[in-house]
Order: C-alpha cells, then sequence, then structure tokens
C-alpha cells in the first residue's frame, strides 16, 4: 500500500499555473511515486480562478497577509483560499506528508514575499495562505517544499519523517497498547539517537512508567515529541554514533580483520570520504550473516526503500 502525500498539482507536471504552465518535478513523478499516493491540489484554480489568469501576491501584515491581484489590490482571495485550505484540511487527514510548491503565495512554506505599502516585500518571509491552514489543522504533518527536496541531507530527512509517520498512523489503527508504543521506541532507538541523542533518553524515561499514565495522552505525548525531534537534520557525528554502537553487536562475531576493516570504514563516513550508504551496506552484510534479533527490528537499517537511494548522498 502505497503513503497518502499531499502536493502541489503543479508538481506533477499538471498545467496549472498562472501562466498556464506547470512546475514538475521528475523526483516525485519518477521516484517518490513508487511509493506515494500523491493527492494533488491547487488552491488557486480550487477557489474557481482560470488557467490562464493573473498573477496573485499577498500583501500587509505578515502574520496575517492578503492575497490579491499583482498591481490591483481590490480583487482580494484572502477569505476564499484560506476556506479552500481548511476544507481540504479536513478533507485529507489521512496524508502522511506534503509537499508543496516552494514561493508560492498560496502553497510556499518558508520564504513567501509579502509585499508592503513600498513596493518591496517585508524583511520577514510569510507563508501560504493554504499551506499555512494544512500545517495549522495538522502541526506534526511531514512538509516540505519541492525546491529544497534538491538538498540531499533535507530530502532525507523529509522522508524519514514521512515514513515515520506513517508508520505511527498504523499502529493508532491496529490499536494502541502500552507495549505497542514501547516497541515501537524500541525501533525506533537508533532513528532517534541520529537526529537528537539526548531526546532519546528522554522520551525512554517518558515510557518508563507508560502504564501509570492515560495511553492516549501518552501516545500524542510521545507522537509530538518524536516528529518534533526528527525534524532536526541528523550529522555526521551523531550518524557515526549510531554506527559505532551498531558495531558493538558485532564485536563478539567478527574476526579481528573484519573489526578493522568496518572500524575503518567507519571512520571513512566520519571524515566525509564515503557517504552513509557505505558503513550502512557492510553493516547489513554482517547483521545477515550474524542475525541479532534486537537490531533486526530496528528502523534505522532501513527507515524506508533502499532503492530512493537517499543514503547515497548523505
Amino acid at each position: 500500500m502505497k503513503i497518502k502525500v499531499g502536493i502541489s498539482s503543479c508538481l506533477l507536471g499538471h498545467e496549472v499555473r498562472f501562466d498556464g504552465g506547470h512546475k514538475h518535478s521528475r523526483l516525485c513523478t519518477d521516484s517518490l511515486s513508487r511509493y506515494f499516493d500523491f493527492v494533488a491540489e491547487c488552491p488557486e484554480v480550487g477557489v474557481g480562478m482560470t488557467i490562464p489568469r493573473r498573477p496573485i501576491r499577498l500583501i500587509g501584515d505578515v502574520t496575517a497577509p492578503k492575497s490579491v491581484y499583482v498591481h490591483d489590490n481590490t480583487v482580494d482571495f484572502t477569505d476564499k483560499i484560506i476556506d479552500f485550505g481548511k476544507q481540504k484540511a479536513k478533507e485529507h487527514s489521512d496524508l502522511c506528508g506534503y509537499i508543496f510548491m516552494k514561493n508560492s503565495p498560496s502553497c510556499g512554506v518558508f520564504r513567501v514575499k509579502v509585499y508592503q505599502q513600498n513596493g518591496y516585500p517585508a524583511a520577514e518571509p510569510g507563508q501560504g495562505l493554504y499551506s499555512k491552514q494544512i500545517m495549522d489543522a495538522h502541526p506534526l504533518l511531514p512538509v516540505e517544499e519541492s525546491g529544497r527536496l534538491a538538498d540531499s541531507f533535507l530530502r532525507e530527512n523529509f522522508i524519514t519523517r514521512v515514513f515515520a509517520y506513517h508508520n505511527w498512523q498504523q499502529l493508532q489503527q491496529a490499536g494502541l497498547s502500552y507495549q505497542a508504543i514501547i516497541d515501537f521506541h524500541s525501533s525506533y532507538k537508533y532513528v532517534l539517537m541520529a537526529h537528537s541523542p539526548a531526546r532519546y533518553v528522554e522520551l525512554g524515561r517518558m515510557l518508563a512508567d507508560a502504564g501509570n499514565h492515560d495511553i492516549d495522552n501518552l501516545a500524542q505525548r510521545y507522537f509530538e515529541a518524536l516528529m518534533t525531534e526528527l525534524k532536526r537534520l541528523a550529522s555526521r557525528k551523531t550518524h557515526t554514533n549510531v554506527l559505532m554502537h551498531l558495531q558493538g553487536y558485532l564485536k563478539k562475531v567478527l574476526s579481528p580483520a573484519e573489526k578493522q576493516e568496518l572500524a575503518n570504514i567507519i571512520e571513512q563516513y566520519r571524515t566525509a570520504q564515503v557517504p552513509l550508504i557505505v558503513p550502512m551496506t557492510l553493516l547489513k552484510h554482517h547483521f545477515n550473516n550474524h542475525p541479532d534479533p534486537y537490531i533486526a527490528k530496528q528502523a534505522y537499517l532501513q527507515p524506508y526503500p533502499d532503492d530512493l537511494s537517499l543514503r547515497n548522498a548523505i
């Protein structure tokens, strides 16, 4: 079953932009579509704008901007786009991620220009009106912009979060239990350690007396903390720490030569001579030859399908 992920329609090649064009993302259609069931939306078309159409922009207060035609502030689409966003946030409550079109006054997330009376954008960037409604309704939902996905570290981080979000939703659908939450945390031990070693310990403490807390409240607090920490970019330093922990499970079964080879490869990764896929491939090889039931259930070994090749570039 593919994972449902929202996406700006133009990124799938749909000709819905103001000029009748698109912003086709080959990453999305050629790679991610193998695992993501994309749910496409164009809020501007959704509220009745034509194709092609006059372009719009945001003006006024950065925290509550208005959406108007460029060079004509009298035609206001603000309420329509906000209402459309709220409607879609309810309809698409089962999404596990969202990829938005960068810089869009409707869909942008990080650096959307909000123009002032002097004709220049405010120093502080805003957010698209539609994307803000989705994010406000689902604050833990993994979101990313199309342009930022060109960065291999941001791409890997986003997809890690999408799969973690999806796995948690599956756990909830199967029925929450204290043991299920603890097992989930155990499987994500090294993923968390790669993103935030300190918070992994704190989350473990949170679950130490799980049975003394209301399960729904505990699950919500845990999931909020998990998704917050996974937004942190893992570094070579933190990945190296995890690799060395995994290496420790092999110390009694590898020969001295194999131990030295693995240690050398991990050091080459730490010093940026090789990407993460190299030590991971060697570790998987050794664990295939020397299975460990605890390591076998670790999401870190495969937080997403290998053929996405995300660890080849980080």
